[in-house]
């Protein structure tokens, strides 16, 4: 006999996106209000200064803030077609991966999505050091989206 239960839902309820001011942002924030349901889930986008450590880790870094808030702004318009619960959040630490992780630890998300700007390090591709970091330790599902391979001029920039 075939049961006429309906399916659970399998997506996820609460999503952390940690945007940085890169172009990967819109993307990725774009792909975190697409897991979640409309009207039920919540986005929790966090922008995380890092503090060097000859300063006070609570320091005022006035254009760093200034910055931070642009972007959450932007990311915040972003998800606002979407219709979810949507928190923006300006952190500082000494570390961007540290506070990612203990957001989502925090506010126990089902997922971190993180933009990943296509970044080469003597000639090859690099994830840098918060991308690792997260994958290692979160609590939680990371999803990654990576930019695109910028283009590469096969003329090397000849221009007769």
């Amino acid at each position: 006999m075939a049961s006429t239960r309906k399916p659970k839902h399998t997506g996820v309820s609460s999503v952390l996106v940690a945007v940085g001011g890169e172009k990967s942002d819109d993307p990725a924030v774009r792909l975190a209000c697409q897991l979640l349901n409309p009207h039920r889930g919540n986005l929790y986008i966090v922008y995380v200064i890092e503090v060097e450590r000859s300063l006070p880790i609570d320091a005022e870094i006035a254009p760093a803030t200034a910055r931070g808030e642009e972007v959450l702004n932007e990311m915040e318009a972003l998800a606002e077609p979407y219709k979810l619960e949507t928190a923006a959040e300006l952190l500082q630490s000494r570390r961007t991966g540290l506070a990612v992780v203990q957001e989502a630890v925090d506010k126990q998300v089902d997922a971190i999505v993180l933009g990943v700007p296509y970044k080469e390090v003597y000639g090859s591709f690099s994830l840098g050091d918060m991308v690792p970091y997260v994958l290692k330790n979160a609590p939680c599902r990371v999803i990654l989206s990576r930019d695109s391979i910028p283009e590469v001029s096969s003329d090397n920039g000849y221009r007769p």
